[in-house]
């Protein structure tokens, strides 16, 4: 029995050591008797909603004269200090608050402290770091537009420029809101379309990848529509704002690839003498008529392939060929019957033969009362 005691208060004796020598392993010597419990706080994975983060450094003086916490900085502001003022006796502790604002987006964060305390040569430097994370939204709010149970960020969407001839694939993410699997077929498709769901089926309330190709077309310049009509589960649904088809538009230009840059400095250059057209003001209603002049100071003949404004109604003079040196007008009749009142711009776009200037914004400005 005697000797099981012994044995046990060993152990117990062993067991005490280490968990000192642990203790003293986490704790950072300072110099001078003074110890801190940590120089790094990472505050680990956090939500943004969740607010403000806060963590605390303490140090403890053991030794024999007391210590000061002079002066704590921040390398940014986004953090606010708080420290022990009075004077750390000896077998006193100080302690230094951190409070991070975790209002600077989603992303990691590591900022730093300079700590200046008496009995230190060196000032001391502590970090906070972590890493901020949204809050996962549901999909209905991720994918607010859709068909139905196919939501979607935006059933009218841009696949950008594209050369006569080429072709432009890209990819967007859909989601199927439903609690069972969504199987999605594709109806009156326009041609040079091509476009399919991967996985398809869609799991129930998962997300996944509605993938397009559009193949231009030499006769279809500027901006073109492109149209397809989901099938989902065997039934067609309506969009929030009307319609039952997933739009796809594309701007068409001449493909100059081929030319040398010699060739291409050798075409047509467009040159504008305005490249906008004020109108002042105007009552809602007003037809308004805008002029434009442009010079051709290329060295081959100009050509406008096609002519878009980005309102309702519109019409516009027949666009010459202008000869290289050669001056032309060129109108556009806007109906402002369906703008809305206030500050009014109307962009026109060209498509034209020039290497150099493929495509030209002009602009119609004003104010409609």
């Amino acid at each position: 029995m005697f000797s099981y005691l012994c044995y046990m208060k060993n152990i117990i004796f062993i067991i005490t050591l280490l968990l000192i020598s642990l203790t003293a392993a986490a704790q950072e010597q300072l110099g001078n008797g003074l110890v801190i419990d940590k120089s790094v706080h990472d505050f680990g994975d956090i939500l943004l909603e969740s607010g403000p983060v806060s963590c605390t450094f303490t140090i403890e003086n053991k030794g024999e004269k007391q210590a000061v916490i002079y002066n704590v900085v921040s390398s940014c502001g986004c953090t606010d200090v708080k420290w022990t003022r009075e004077p750390i006796r000896p077998g006193g502790k100080g302690t230094i608050s951190v409070t991070y604002s975790n209002d600077e987006g989603a992303y990691p964060f590591d900022k730093n402290l300079t700590v200046y305390v008496s009995e230190i040569k060196k000032p001391l430097i502590l970090k906070v770091r972590g890493i901020s994370h949204e809050k996962k939204k549901p999909l209905e709010e991720l994918y607010p537009n859709g068909f139905g149970p196919l939501g979607m960020r935006d059933t009218y969407i841009k696949c950008g420029n594209i050369e006569q001839k080429g072709m432009k694939s890209d990819a967007v993410n859909v989601a199927n809101l439903s609690d069972q699997p969504l199987e999605v077929k594709f109806a009156d498709v326009s041609p040079n379309l091509t476009i399919r769901i991967s996985p398809n089926p869609i799991p129930a309330r998962s997300v996944a990848e509605m993938e397009f190709t559009v193949h231009a077309s030499r006769d279809k310049w500027g901006k073109n529509d492109y149209w397809a009509t989901p099938i989902l589960n065997g039934r067609t649904h309506t969009a929030a704002g009307g319609g039952k088809k997933i739009g796809i538009w594309a701007f068409t230009k001449e493909n100059f690839s081929h030319l040398t840059q010699q060739q291409k400095e050798n075409g047509p250059i467009p040159m504008f003498d305005e490249s906008t057209f004020s109108f002042n003001k105007a009552k809602q209603g007003t037809e308004i008529h805008a002029k434009f002049k442009v010079k051709n100071e290329g060295k081959e003949t100009l050509q406008v392939y096609k002519v878009d404004v980005n309102t309702c109604k519109w019409s516009h003079s027949t666009f010459p060929a202008v000869a290289p040196g050669q001056e032309a007008e060129f109108r556009v009749h806007l109906d402002t019957a369906n703008m809305p009142k206030g500050e009014a711009l109307a962009i026109v776009t060209l498509v034209t033969n020039s290497p150099l200037r493929p495509i030209v914004n002009l602009f119609i400005a004003g104010w409609l009362e």
